[in-house]
């Protein structure tokens, strides 16, 4: 069941307005169904539904009281039907049930925050990009164990209509109160200008980067770099936040360079091959061809523009044979990574991303030999007989950093240890 704020009558001409959210049944889990009715005094009255209520009743009562008091509520009757909710979803499904009764505007419960990680790189590793959907508590916990090198947390198409704004309120908690370990925290928000919206709860939390949807024009990158800079500046955050538009049409293709350069904040483009397709009307196919012209374009724009290229999902959970032959064309293509809908794609993601150890020995080698014509005030590198070329020592020193970064060579390991001959 889907929690909404509903009208219910009472005497004379006078109506309640009672609020509703979160979800019930047999198969929830880790979720709390809130129904609150306001009244004009008496207090609060409680009425707590848990398997578990021996143990922990008196413990959800207390905290839904510590959440009604940040929220000014002093009277009204609530029904809590716990499915094992923790403290964070509690308090995102109270707000929004007080929320949806016309209650608590301008106000936020929030959780006690977890110790925060340092501030994301502009370069850091996106190999693979996990999607959560934001209304689904039940994924988040334990989504750092999985080892994506970022977690998206998603409130667009993962997200019905009728819950964007609980989805928003979860994951603002989920962003202050779950560790995601080492992933790199992303945000998807809604396509402008619901998007907006979002920024104004999740921004205050600190995500690593934000996901633009369904971006055509280079102002809409504008548009949000300029409203997570005003709501930072607010709430006096110093890190920065990293953008990474979505392109999802023909004309978002087209513009990819611009919408590349359109902010110093964006770090990434990437494509959204579901919506991209039905622009152009074809059936997306595992082998690609439709989309071949557009993961092209979009590559060459976003090395163009000094940015990373990041390839859509692979859609077929079942097929990791399938994603490892398309995720290797991938990075043949000059993509750094993919997203994923499943921990299951991880693993097969970061094996096809990763420099192979023979890529890794040339690697150093062509680096050792590069540093040795330094050393010797050469201008000339060779290999044997080789003569290597600027840009080929280029690509070895991206290779053999990507390899320290993906832990596949020691930090400290010296480009000498390849062998140079």
């Amino acid at each position: 069941m889907t929690g909404k704020g509903t009208m219910s009558a009472t005497t004379g001409a006078n109506t309640a307005r009672r609020g509703e959210a979160g979800r019930e049944g047999e198969d929830v889990r880790s979720d709390l169904h809130v129904s609150f009715e306001p009244r004009e005094s008496g207090g609060i009255e409680f009425e707590v539904r848990s398997r578990v209520k021996v143990l922990y009743g008196a413990a959800i009562e207390a905290q839904a009281r510590q959440v009604l008091s940040a929220l000014n509520v002093p009277n009204g009757r609530i029904v809590l039907n716990d499915q094992g909710a923790l403290p964070y979803v509690m308090a995102a499904r109270i707000e929004c049930a007080i929320r949806r009764a016309g209650l608590g505007q301008g106000r936020r419960a929030l959780p006690d925050p977890v110790p925060l990680a340092g501030p994301s790189p502009r370069d850091r590793l996106r190999r693979s990009r996990l999607y959560l959907p934001g209304s689904e508590p039940k994924f988040f916990i334990n989504a750092g164990l999985h080892g994506a090198d970022a977690i998206i947390l998603d409130l667009e198409d993962s997200v019905h209509a009728s819950e964007k704004d609980a989805a928003r309120l979860l994951v603002r908690n989920a962003l202050r109160g779950v560790s995601f370990g080492s992933a790199e925290r992303m945000v998807r928000i809604n396509q402008l200008p619901m998007g907006l919206a979002d920024l104004e709860e999740i921004v205050p939390e600190a995500p690593g980067v934000i996901l633009i949807p369904k971006v055509e024009r280079p102002e809409q990158v504008t548009q949000v770099d300029a409203a997570v800079q005003e709501r930072a500046t607010r709430a006096g955050l110093a890190r920065p936040i990293w953008l990474m538009p979505i392109l999802e049409s023909a004309l978002g293709i087209e513009n990819a360079f611009a919408i590349a350069g359109a902010s110093e904040k964006t770090v990434a483009l990437t494509i959204g091959l579901e919506d991209y397709t039905a622009d152009l009307g074809v059936v997306k196919t595992a082998e690609g061809e439709e989309s071949s012209y557009a993961r092209r374009r979009l590559v060459n724009a976003a090395h163009a523009a000094g940015v990373e290229a990041i390839d859509s999902v692979y859609g077929d959970v079942g097929d990791l044979e399938g994603l490892r032959a398309w995720a290797r064309r991938s990075r043949a293509l000059g993509f750094e990574g993919m997203g994923c809908v499943h921990p299951r794609q991880i693993p097969v993601i970061h094996e096809a991303f990763s420099p192979s150890p023979e890529e890794i020995q040339k690697a150093l080698k062509i680096v050792a030999a590069f540093d040795d014509a330094q050393s010797r005030g050469l201008g000339v590198v060779s290999l044997g007989i080789k003569m290597i070329d600027p840009p080929v020592v280029q690509r070895a020193l991206k290779v053999v950093n990507q390899a320290r970064a993906m832990g596949l060579l020691p930090k400290d390991a010296k480009a000498s240890e390849g062998g140079a001959q």
